[in-house]
């Protein structure tokens, strides 16, 4: 039997779903009621037509999120739920920064420091020049801090957006459903490594 971890630490929750007005809601309602902070959403359509991906950032042990993810597949337009460590998966963050532009004009040396941390400009203007740069969130926030000095005007950070890293897709996994025969159960509670489990369909 494998060892749950019992300590907190952020977990990266996937969900595919159907495209159903207030099925966020209800999911939302889930953390609510167990007085679970939610540290990042980010729904995006997936890599199958028609199904969207939510991918949910918490910080919470195993069991909880292991409960959590059961009580989210109960919801009848969800497909599928996996939840995986850090570790387990490949995630960015995007930013943004607007920096006056005489700032950047006048100081030649956080222009450096701009492109030092991977930021590229998206738009200049007399006013002011936007900014971009992907990457982890102490990454991102490390950037702020740089800027601060130099009267850094506004500052916005996108939700996580995260692959997970052995995973064949949930093409394959849909396909298989899809093949079985009427009152047949697909089960796929089986261990697929650290941090990563499937709940039936």
């Amino acid at each position: 039997m494998t060892e749950q971890i019992t300590e907190k630490q952020e977990y990266n929750i996937t969900v595919y779903t159907e495209n159903q007005i207030g099925l966020l809601n209800r999911i939302a309602i889930i953390f609510t009621r167990r007085k679970i902070n939610i540290d990042s959403l980010n729904t995006s359509p997936s890599e199958v037509d028609s199904i969207h991906r939510f991918n949910i950032v918490i910080t919470e042990t195993e069991e909880v999120v292991r409960k959590v993810c059961r009580q989210i597949e109960k919801q009848v337009e969800v497909l599928k739920v996996y939840y995986h460590t850090n570790a387990d998966v490949i995630w960015q963050e995007m930013a943004l920064y607007k920096v006056s532009t005489d700032v950047i004009a006048e100081k030649v040396s956080v222009e450096r420091l701009l492109r030092e941390n991977g930021a590229r400009a998206v738009v200049i203007r007399k006013d002011y020049t936007i900014f971009e740069t992907t990457g982890h969130r102490e990454e991102t926030d490390a950037l702020v801090a740089i800027l601060q000095p130099y009267g850094l005007i506004e500052f916005v950070r996108s939700a996580r957006i995260a692959i997970i890293k052995d995973s064949d897709g949930f093409n394959r996994k849909l396909r298989e459903f899809e093949r079985l025969e009427p009152g047949e159960d697909v089960m796929e509670n089986e261990y697929l490594g650290q941090g990563q489990k499937v709940f039936s369909m």
